[in-house]
């Protein structure tokens, strides 16, 4: 494969495919979390994980994490997990990993950040949805 059959939709596919890989008791708390995938973070995204570099940024997670909502709280736009196109192309071309393996990766890791998780955390969780 090349780049250009990594488009927006295409990584979208992926991204949904590697949720849908995960274990029930996760997928279920994820149902309501949404999926984007754009070509790079915004200079906002950047600044609140602290870089400044567009290329080293290839997910994020937006959102409220689990073990830190209340019922009490409304209003809230739903959490997000964002795909950033170009630095996972950039990355697939550096390291030679599958393209879908590089996005479950992301999609998983950033999913981690909904449950609170640790990065020990999300490598388990990353090995239970082989």
């Amino acid at each position: 494969m090349d780049d250009q059959e990594f488009d927006s939709a295409a990584m979208q596919r992926m991204a949904e495919r590697a949720l849908a890989t995960l274990p029930e008791q996760f997928r279920a708390d994820l149902a309501d979390i949404m999926l984007r995938v754009v070509d790079f973070a915004t200079p906002e995204q950047l600044a609140a994980v602290d870089l400044e570099n567009k290329w080293h940024l290839s997910g994020l997670y937006e959102g409220q994490p689990v073990p830190d909502q209340s019922v009490w709280e409304s209003g809230r736009m739903p959490p997000r997990i964002w795909l950033f196109r170009r630095p996972l192309i950039a990355e697939w071309r550096e390291t030679g990993v599958r393209m879908d393996d590089l996005v479950r990766h992301v999609v998983i890791h950033e999913a981690g950040h909904h449950f609170g998780f640790s990065d020990d955390d999300m490598h388990r969780l990353e090995d239970q949805a082989d």
